[in-house]
């Protein structure tokens, strides 16, 4: 990115509930990241997933986001050069980019059900639920077997024994052996689902999106992110992995906790500006717990501010 090129960042939700508070978080803090450095705010809706997503919860994801403050220059709703803005209607162009890895002879079936890669015995766990895939389809060792029992094959990414390195806007450098961490890795689901890894990548690049700023449970992914860059000669932006929320009790903050939705904080009459207060104080900008509209803290943004450790918050701070 030249001197002359404006700073083009992304919220990328998944519209497969309501946004919650830990939501709120990352979005205030990927909007301030932007319009801090007078930069291109890009909503993209994430819902590749037909079974989860639905209609009625991005409206209502924009709505929420509009509610405290949070405007976007480009989205589902106001299109914008580098439309549509909307996952499932951008199917095409993440199957041209496969087709492109498939012709490389970088991509090959696997047949694998998610129970044998956990039972394998070469197959440690990687973290968050994720298991290390153990080569057994591209050794063809169990691809034979299984592609007579009916079963419709993922397809999987070749990935080299190389270590990937990146500076990270948060956590600093951040080194992986994708080989050794994860293995050969899913761009397309078993029913034809084109997968998280490949298609967020193809998304932002092809919106020249230049910063992500995003929560820390995505920082092990950036590498496999990373690997697609390099392999389909993609400029990668820049990566900020925050921590996320979590209840005193080490719980992380998710959809299911139907109290801590921002449609159920509105609905109790808790003010925006009091919830933007509440996370801007969590994040270092503020020095004490005041309420403040989102356009009022842009001038005070600063990521050496926020902290580099889970962010404990009080289930009974908007009581």
């Amino acid at each position: 990115m030249t001197s002359l090129e404006k700073v083009r960042g992304r919220f990328a939700p998944s519209p497969s509930g309501e946004l919650h508070l830990g939501n709120a978080w990352t979005a205030l803090l990927a909007w301030l990241q932007v319009r801090s450095q007078r930069g291109i705010m890009v909503l993209r809706m994430e819902d590749l997933d037909p079974e989860r997503s639905h209609t009625a919860y991005a409206t209502g994801i924009m709505r929420d986001l509009a509610w405290l403050g949070l405007d976007w220059d480009e989205g589902p709703d106001i299109g914008g050069p580098y439309s549509p803005y909307v996952q499932n209607e951008r199917c095409q162009l993440y199957q041209e980019v496969l087709d492109k890895l498939i012709c490389a002879d970088l991509i090959y079936p696997c047949y694998c059900s998610r129970a044998e890669i956990q039972n394998a015995a070469s197959a440690p766990h990687a973290g968050e639920g994720e298991c290390i895939y153990p080569g057994t389809c591209r050794s063809n060792i169990g691809g034979q077997k299984n592609r007579f029992d009916g079963r419709k094959p993922a397809l999987r990414l070749k990935v080299p024994d190389q270590t990937l390195t990146f500076d990270d806007g948060v956590r600093g450098q951040v080194v992986q052996n994708l080989a050794k961490t994860t293995g050969d890795f899913i761009v397309r689901r078993s029913d034809g689902v084109h997968a998280y890894q490949l298609a967020v990548v193809v998304d932002d690049a092809m919106m020249r999106i230049s910063h992500v700023l995003r929560g820390d449970d995505l920082l092990m992914s950036t590498p496999r992110q990373l690997f697609l860059y390099q392999t389909l000669k993609f400029t990668p932006p820049k990566f900020m992995h925050v921590p996320l929320l979590y209840s005193p009790d080490g719980r992380r903050l998710s959809k299911r906790q139907q109290h801590l939705t921002l449609a159920a904080l509105r609905q109790r009459k808790v003010a925006a500006e009091k919830i933007v207060g509440y996370l801007a104080w969590k994040a270092g900008l503020l020095d004490s717990w005041q309420s403040v509209r989102s356009a009022d803290l842009v001038s005070c943004f600063s990521l050496e501010n926020i902290s580099r450790k889970a962010v404990i918050v009080d289930y009974n701070a908007f009581l």
